[in-house]
């Protein structure tokens, strides 16, 4: 397990992150060029906003996993960090159990979605539904939302299997992140 953790954030931060990040920066200069085009030149293609629109979200969905590897969210940790600094072991094995809870709780809705989204992309893809522009399918970007939450999945597994060694105090050869200092793996 330890390995295929290795290889999935090797995935996420070598490739992942840079297919995303391009991504995100070809939607914002298309829509710098909508603007130009818009503005300077007055005419504008229909599609283009539609594909700013899906490609930005498509950026987004794909970050989804890396961001929940990173544990980079937005998240409420008061009640952990209360547990966690009590000084008590019980309380600390409450706040273990807490942040096992949530990523296992995390990556069970994580399939669901994925789950009940594989038919919904197939009658996408069937009835052949087009954006509000009506020029771009609207499918793949479905699909690439099913992707990113399927990539989150991942990542929950792995948080759901790092929080059952913690409890079982086997986590001392679980590989750590520096996030702040490039991914690089602490071991």
């Amino acid at each position: 397990m330890r390995k295929a953790y290795l290889a999935w954030r090797y995935f996420q931060d070598r490739i992942l992150q840079y297919c995303a990040a391009l991504l995100l920066l070809s939607a914002t200069l298309l829509a710098l060029l909508e603007v130009v085009r818009r503005y300077v030149f007055g005419h504008s293609f229909s599609w283009q906003q539609d594909a700013v629109t899906y490609g930005i979200l498509s950026g987004v969905f794909l970050f989804f996993g890396i961001v929940q590897s990173r544990n980079l969210h937005l998240r409420v940790t008061l009640v952990l960090t209360i547990l966690r600094h009590s000084g008590g072991r019980r309380a600390r094995l409450a706040a273990n159990l807490l942040e096992l809870f949530g990523a296992a709780l995390g990556l069970g809705f994580c399939v669901y979605l994925v789950l009940r989204g594989l038919p919904v992309a197939e009658r996408m893809v069937m009835r052949n539904r087009m954006t509000e522009s009506l020029v771009l399918p609207l499918w793949p970007f479905f699909i690439v939302f099913l992707t990113g939450m399927a990539f989150t999945a991942i990542s929950f597994l792995f948080q759901t299997y790092s929080g059952i060694l913690v409890l079982l105090g086997r986590d001392q050869d679980w590989p750590r992140f520096d996030d702040e200092d490039g991914g690089q793996p602490i071991l």
